[in-house]
């Protein structure tokens, strides 16, 4: 019974888009009558107004009334855009701490912008977390005078800014930052030896732009500081060797596409052309990790799907938003098999100093808000790892574009062929089409199609991603076909007519608007929303299509569908109930493995985030005050003497801080080195333990608390013995000499958290390959998850089911009258 109760109770509690608008339309309607007297005003007596509601205690609700009404008439007098009552509720959602849904063309930067200077006015430092560099530069330069008009300052960062800029826009009240920008500050941060040179400030309020991409696409991307060590270059043998292996016979890759392993008989091969060594003696090991990165390289990453050639380097593509990865590469070895894949020059490898996800970055702020046009469909994930709820901001005007139901194919040929019909017949018409892309091949290859099919197109994708902002442009004109790659996250809207709407707007209208084409369906119906929403933007018309087939990667990847028997029309098309289940099913399965990857993840780095903030306590301690000092005293009180004697007392307590510094540092490197072996291993001993089963996470975080227990005693025992010999003279502490020098060159990027897949993965995708049945498989029973009677509050846990709050009741009949609910 408390289970039943406890079921409907979260139902009610954690609804996504449940939170009630009401408070806000009421304060919004108060906000309408106070603008009247807002008119009046001349723009200095406005940025006086809003000077007078200043505080450091955040604003009241008669404030932010005042306040809003202030906005709402800035943004009229300084870019001529007044504020929708939409966007005021929405200003209102995110001071509240909520994460915002309004549609695409809604006016979510304008929205945003009003909430951060509401944050500002109420003493609250800002940072708006933007996807890129583009979009960060764009809206601040876009909502400046609407900022300067309500006397808040606000800067932006970009890859480019030096320390010194980012300092000084950090220092500003709001701050639209991309938000790898901040992980990498706040890293570099951690790292320094003077407080002087520190460049973030403190972490107050986030409001992030694109919120689900960011807290959930993106939240597991380790952002990564390294410290320069060697070059690791792969021997040409090997490189060489690799090619000449045989998918099914020397190697074969997991169902998911996501690693690849050698063969009995490959590694026989491989054994053979390496003069008869044996790969997995101790000896060969580094030629056993060789061999296999090399095939990791060659098998499974794609040009100009996963990364691109250009100007002589290997540049990763974000999967996400479908652009060059400025500062992304793999790690372990990986970027040089590429770069010797691709046959250009060899980066420079490193170890890590320090790495932190997007979630604990975020987590690390005092408030949490932001804004996206699809937030609803993680709103559940949004509460489980952030804690924050959504709001759904109805539209201005009606939404009227018109969704047309999926087109399912047998093969990717037919697909292939029918959407080149499908475009040319559309074009032919005049209305202006967008068609998304999953990748730079991809649109590639549909570029070539277009142009047998003698349809004038334009391309936008990674490889020329700086005329972004003038191709979206002109994506609304009549006539006009434009192929994008990563459509949906690319966060700019596109205007009917061109960005000026002067360009044949009406005719645009009366042909049906933007038309929208899916190439495939993504791996989260989320992202086709975000593609499709790009039409029919405030009331506009507009329509949309997706494309897909049974070959698909998506449905390859995430169903079964061997036991099908489909029956195509003459054109390869797919109608039947069944066939059109299997694409559904593929992307609820993979939505939800992308969900228990994040969680996964999550769980992992979660120790470690604690064990970081403890080390940082102390490094805090070392930084700014006298711990080193007072610590190596004593340790080495002879020795300190005589060097205060020698060199003065503060040169002294410099060169203690620095050592001190050196060896936290150094002992949390090789702790987190040992935690990334620790845990693509881990899963091995859940496998060792017999009977009794082992959780990994139990048993990594057993050995983690073990490793650690004793870090931070031992970093003051190092810093004792290199005190005692180190070189300190009057200039200082001489680094080099003393056997404590800092990294040669440091650099930032991100990756993709265990590119090779954990040792379960490959255990369990061959074990799921030997024993996969020729029809489709019914879905695991899901077991009803245990609870805690003490979770549920004290007057409902002996209730009956009379007595439940209507929301909570069910009849009990109801839970076991249809099969197929049970199944479901």
């Amino acid at each position: 019974m408390a289970l039943k109760i406890a079921s409907r109770f979260r139902r009610l509690l954690q609804r996504p888009g449940s939170i009630d608008l009401g408070p806000y339309e009421r304060l919004t309607q108060l906000v309408g009558e106070a603008e009247e007297s807002v008119v009046a005003l001349t723009d200095e007596e406005l940025t006086e107004a809003v000077g007078e509601l200043r505080t450091t205690g955040g604003l009241h609700e008669d404030e932010q009334i005042e306040f809003l009404a202030l906005a709402r008439d800035a943004g009229n007098r300084a870019i001529g855009e007044r504020a929708f009552d939409g966007q005021v509720v929405g200003a209102l959602a995110m001071l509240q701490g909520r994460v915002v849904e309004m549609a695409t063309g809604e006016g979510k930067t304008l929205a945003g912008a009003i909430a951060a200077a509401g944050y500002a006015v109420g003493g609250r430092k800002v940072q708006i977390l933007a996807v890129n560099d583009y979009l960060a530069r764009r809206d601040a330069e876009w909502m400046g005078p609407v900022y300067e008009l309500l006397g808040v300052t606000v800067s932006h960062i970009g890859q480019a800014s030096t320390p010194d800029e980012r300092r000084t826009a950090y220092e500003a009240e709001v701050c639209y930052v991309p938000v790898s920008e901040v992980g990498f500050d706040v890293l570099r941060d951690r790292l320094v030896t003077d407080v002087a040179d520190r460049v973030t400030a403190e972490l107050d309020v986030a409001l992030v732009d694109e919120a689900d991409s960011v807290l959930i696409d993106e939240a597991r991307v380790p952002l990564v500081l390294a410290g320069a060590t060697r070059t690791e270059e792969l021997d040409e043998d090997v490189v060489q060797l690799v090619r000449t292996l045989r998918a099914g016979v020397d190697y074969e890759i997991d169902g998911d596409g996501r690693t690849v392993a050698l063969t009995d008989k490959g590694t026989d091969k491989v054994e053979a052309a390496l003069e008869g060594i044996n790969l997995y003696e101790d000896d060969n090991l580094d030629r056993l990790t060789q061999i296999n990165v090399a095939l990791h390289a060659e098998v499974l990453l794609r040009k100009d799907v996963d990364y691109l050639v250009r100007d002589g380097k290997v540049s990763l593509i974000n999967n996400n938003r479908g652009r060059i990865a400025k500062l992304q590469r793999w790690p372990d070895g990986l970027q040089a098999a590429v770069e010797a894949k691709e046959a250009v020059p060899v980066s420079d490898s490193g170890e890590v100093l320090d790495s932190i996800t997007v979630q604990a970055l975020v987590k690390g702020y005092k408030t949490l808000c932001g804004m996206t046009g699809t937030a609803v469909v993680v709103g559940e994930s949004l509460q489980e790892f952030y804690e924050v709820d959504v709001a759904v901001v109805p539209p201005n005007k009606p939404n009227i574009r018109i969704d047309d139901p999926d087109r399912l194919y047998l093969t990717i040929e037919q697909k292939n062929v029918a959407l080149v019909e499908h475009i040319a017949e559309v074009h032919e018409a005049g209305r202006p089409i967008l068609i998304g892309t999953h990748s730079v091949e991809e649109s590639e290859q549909l570029s070539d199609r277009l142009e047998a099919a003698e349809i004038q197109h334009v391309v936008l994708n990674a490889k020329n991603d700086a005329e972004e902002a003038a191709i979206i442009a002109e994506a609304g004109v009549p006539g006009t076909v434009t192929v994008s790659t990563q459509m949906a996250g690319r966060g700019t809207d596109i205007r009917l007519g061109g960005r000026d709407e002067t360009h044949d707007k009406d005719k645009a209208i009366e042909l049906g608007g933007l038309y929208v084409i899916g190439t495939g369906l993504h791996a989260s119906r989320r992202l086709d929303d975000q593609l499709r929403g790009r039409a029919g933007r405030q009331g506009d018309p507009g329509g949309s299509l997706f494309f897909a087939s049974l070959a698909d990667e998506l449905v390859t990847r995430y169903s079964v569908s061997s036991g099908l028997r489909p029956h195509p029309d003459d054109t390869g098309r797919l109608t039947d109930r069944k066939s059109l289940g299997v694409l559904e099913h593929a992307q609820r399965v993979a939505d939800g493995a992308n969900a228990e990857l994040h969680r996964t993840t999550w769980s992992y780095h979660r120790l470690t985030g604690q064990q970081r903030a403890i080390l940082l306590d102390t490094r805090e301690k070392v930084l700014t005050e006298d711990l080193a000092a007072a610590e190596l005293a004593e340790k080495a009180k002879e020795r300190y003497d005589e060097l205060v004697e020698e060199v003065g007392e503060d040169t002294v307590k410099d060169a203690a801080r620095r050592i001190a510094l050196h060896h936290l540092d150094r002992r949390w490197t090789d702790h987190l080195a040992y935690l990334a072996d620790l845990r693509e291993g881990i899963h091995l001993r859940s496998l060792a333990g017999g009977i009794v089963h082992l959780k990994p996470i139990d048993e990594f975080n057993k050995s983690a608390i073990a490793s650690f227990d004793t870090l931070v005693a031992d970093s003051w025992t190092d810093a004792a013995e290199t005190f005692k010999t180190a070189e300190i003279t009057s200039e200082g502490l001489d680094e080099a000499a003393s056997g404590v020098p800092r990294p040669t060159a440091t650099w930032t990027y991100l990756i993709n958290d265990n590119p090779f897949g954990t040792e379960a993965d490959r255990i369990l995708g061959r074990l799921r390959n030997a024993i996969k049945p020729e029809s489709v498989a019914e879905a695991e029973e899901i077991l009803p998850e245990e609870f805690d009677e003490d979770e549920l509050p004290e007057e409902l846990r002996d209730a009956d089911d009379e007595d439940l709050p209507e929301e909570l009741r069910e009849a009990d009949d109801d839970d076991e009258e249809d099969p197929k609910d049970s199944k479901k």
